[in-house]
């Protein structure tokens, strides 16, 4: 058997280990900032719903009149 084609497979094998290895940290990467996010999202999602109920409504006067 000669060894040429061998040789080419295990390099192939090599390389597609490599690539599989940080494909898997760059997931692995992607998921830690897509809970981060979605922890931001929510911290968001609460201030802004505090905001609302302790807002005050708007009345005529505290709008600007047109000309500002």
């Amino acid at each position: 058997m000669n060894a040429e084609p061998l040789e080419q497979i295990e390099t192939k094998i090599a390389f597609l280990e490599h690539a599989n290895a940080q494909l898997s940290d760059v997931v692995a990467r992607q998921q830690r900032d897509i809970d981060a996010l979605r922890e931001q999202v929510a911290a968001l999602t609460a201030r802004v719903l505090a905001l609302r109920e302790s807002a005050t409504p708007a009345t005529a006067e505290d709008e600007r009149p047109p000309h500002y």
